[in-house]
């Protein structure tokens, strides 16, 4: 088993199947202990990256770290965040819009601006095919968010 430190260092390898399974393991890792949290900063700066998995990685990572977020580091950034939930990307904007309920559970202050940004967001930027996806995928997060 590699350590933490290992498996965030694979986040970005150029193998996406490696840094797949790592961000496997470092959401196992981050139900159970507050180990992962500690690298925060380190998803923060991934969500800006310009490769959409990477951008991926960062946006899970950030939500299953909600729980020990005692440093209430999400509600720094949570503007940042959202902006995902339109990212140039189809699929990382689903990653973001399915990863938020998980974030409203621990961060009841976030809940209104959430719900306000799923409520907002405009799909119809995406192809047609994309679009019934992604409004899919918010109306089931608005659910989970009450």
């Amino acid at each position: 088993m590699c350590s933490v430190t290992e498996l965030i260092e694979r986040l970005c390898s150029k193998d996406n199947k490696a840094a797949y399974q790592a961000l496997q393991m470092l959401e196992t890792e981050s139900e159970k202990s507050n180990d992962v949290y500690k690298f925060f900063d380190r998803f923060v700066e991934m969500i800006e990256n310009n490769n959409s998995y990477i951008r991926n990685r960062g946006i899970v990572l950030i939500s299953v770290n909600a729980k020990w977020d005692t440093e209430n580091k999400i509600d720094k950034i949570i503007d940042d965040y959202l902006k995902h939930i339109l990212d140039e990307k189809p699929i990382t904007a689903r990653q973001c819009i399915k990863a938020l309920p998980n974030i409203a559970r621990y961060k009841s202050n976030l809940v209104e601006c959430i719900r306000e940004a799923l409520m907002k967001a405009d799909a119809s930027i995406y192809d047609d095919s994309m679009q019934t996806l992604l409004y899919k995928d918010i109306s089931s997060s608005l659910k989970k968010i009450k």
